[in-house]
């Protein structure tokens, strides 16, 4: 056998026992890594569904400010097993004057259907979630080459460009 074929059958090789691998790889990096990022956005200050919902409406909703209940809703019923009058007790926590994160108001297009919307203070205490999950991403990656950087980085964008079209 040449280098070349060599070559193609460890990389055969390595493709068929990846799915394993990155199987064996996907829990502990959901549950240390994923937890561990989410309880660092939220700065135990509020909950995992309320720190989601906060991260919906500023990466999907209208200038990241503002996200209608329902598709606020059809996003986290597909990541948590929660009903719909889970979703609408957080936000309305998070509507409370404390901590007067979000405002609830009706939406112009339809007298059914809410509006959530960050209020001053929901968008500082965003920015400041930001901050606690680009500071502990950071700690994570520190020991990374640059190389393995832009690797993970591209990786983990692919997949999610991948998963999107298979919903």
């Amino acid at each position: 056998m040449d280098e070349r074929e060599t070559q193609v059958a460890a990389a055969e090789t390595l493709r068929a026992r990846a799915p394993l691998e990155f199987l064996q790889l996907f829990y502990p990096f959901h549950y240390r890594v994923g937890f561990a990022t989410e309880a660092a956005l939220s700065s135990g200050a509020i909950s995992r569904q309320q720190t989601v919902i906060l991260w919906l409406i500023h990466s999907e909703g209208v200038d990241g400010r503002s996200m209608r209940r329902k598709d606020i809703e059809a996003s986290i019923t597909t990541w948590f097993d929660v009903t719909s009058s889970a979703i609408s007790k957080a936000i309305r926590q998070m509507a409370q004057p404390e901590p007067g994160l979000v405002s609830i108001d009706e939406d112009p297009t339809s007298g059914r259907e809410k509006v959530v919307t960050l209020t001053p203070r929901g968008e500082r205490f965003l920015a400041a979630m930001i901050g606690n999950g680009v500071a502990h991403i950071a700690k994570l990656i520190a020991p990374l080459s640059d190389d393995e950087i832009a690797q993970g980085l591209n990786f983990l964008a692919r997949v999610s460009e991948i998963s999107a079209g298979l919903d």
